[in-house]
């Protein structure tokens, strides 16, 4: 007789996209107030290198260290990442010393889908 449990599995966690595409309605007041955030922080030319650091790293995600050589001093760094992922636009995951950033696939699709036309 065993023992063993059966677990249900779990979905993987996905963000809902932001915002319909411009061309298929106006955005609602919130839409818009997510929308402008996330184009806010990645309006800034180091954020906007740090994003694209992260999403074409070739594991997926990228250890800080791997992408703080952008011009600007570590602690700078550390604020624009905090900046991405307040914006929802990066996770990240601490693993000893160093931290690990992602750009979750279902961003990508939202920012994709919210530029395509209809």
């Amino acid at each position: 007789m065993s023992n063993t449990k059966v677990l249900p599995l779990l979905e993987p966690e996905t963000v809902a996209p932001c915002c319909p595409p411009l061309t298929e309605r106006p955005f609602t007041a919130e839409e818009a107030e997510r929308t402008a955030k996330m184009f806010k922080a990645l309006g800034d030319p180091v954020r906007l290198r740090l994003f694209s650091a992260v999403a074409s790293h070739p594991s997926g995600e990228a250890c800080v260290c791997d992408i703080s050589d952008v011009g600007v001093s570590q602690p700078t760094v550390s604020h624009h990442l905090k900046k991405l992922k307040e914006a929802g636009l990066l996770a990240s995951e601490r693993r000893g010393t160093w931290v690990y950033y992602r750009v979750e696939a279902s961003v990508l699709a939202a920012m994709g889908q919210l530029l395509t036309a209809r």
